[in-house]
């Protein structure tokens, strides 16, 4: 079942398009990944799939209700984590979550919701007292708090060290595992093949290419391509963990 249905996206700027015909669909489930370099659309694909943006030409469904036609309706189903999110930092972590469920009109699970992100011991704390990697955690929960079913995560682990970068993933597809659909977009390639059941890469306001990470990995080695040097079954980063640990540093 396709959870988001995105036709001809198109958004314009004077006279460049920032999306050019941009179509996809993202099944119910999925871990969908949209990579590209800066530039490429991917923010601006993203917000107006989340109703955030107008959209210019085309159109986008999510759970069969039309973007543009009920905005509204769509903010309630999904969730969203922006690439710098930014909260009342004079509340504690639990008014914070109880604010965010007032808007939705439901109540909040705040000790299941932090406890989700590993946050429980500091219900009581101020945003301004978080790490990068507790805030990306926490803005998780807060995107959560009305159970979405499609969420949405802009660069996620940005500026996060190892640790709370492989957590993060854990957590993302602890999110994947309640049924809910995510659709991420990120500049580290080996996330996107860690986490994406499928992934649209784009350039200059086109998909070039959507697949599967296998898959198209396949088709460039078929393609004739080879890596100058030997590829280890590990990296650096593996290396890193194994030696300092999983568990992360806040």
């Amino acid at each position: 079942m396709d959870i988001v249905v995105a036709h001809n996206l198109k958004k314009k700027y004077g006279k460049k398009f920032a999306v050019n015909d941009v179509s996809f669909t993202v099944k119910k489930g999925e871990i969908f990944g949209i990579i590209g370099p800066n530039g490429a659309g991917k923010t601006t694909t993203l917000e107006m799939i989340e109703a955030l943006r107008p959209i210019d030409g085309g159109s986008a469904m999510i759970s069969g209700i039309d973007v543009s036609a009920k905005p509204r309706a769509i903010k309630q189903i999904i969730g969203v984590q922006p690439q710098t999110p930014a909260f009342e930092e004079k509340l504690k972590l639990k008014e914070v979550l109880a604010f965010f469920a007032s808007i939705y009109g439901v109540k909040a699970q705040t000790t299941d919701l932090l406890k989700s992100v590993g946050l429980e011991d500091r219900a009581n704390s101020y945003p301004e007292q978080l790490s990068g990697g507790q805030r990306q955690r926490f803005s998780i929960a807060a995107a959560l708090v009305h159970k979405p079913e499609v969420f949405f995560l802009d660069e996620p682990t940005t500026g996060l060290d190892p640790q709370a970068r492989r957590n993060l993933w854990d957590l993302i597809e602890s999110i994947r595992a309640r049924g809910v659909t995510v659709i991420l977009t990120t500049h580290y390639l080996d996330e996107a093949e860690q986490l994406c059941d499928r992934v649209a890469i784009m350039d200059m306001g086109k998909i070039i290419a959507l697949d599967t990470p296998e898959a198209l990995i396949k088709d460039l080695l078929k393609r004739g391509f080879k890596k100058r040097h030997h590829v280890e079954q590990a990296n650096l980063e593996d290396v890193f963990i194994d030696l300092t640990g999983k568990a992360l540093r806040d």
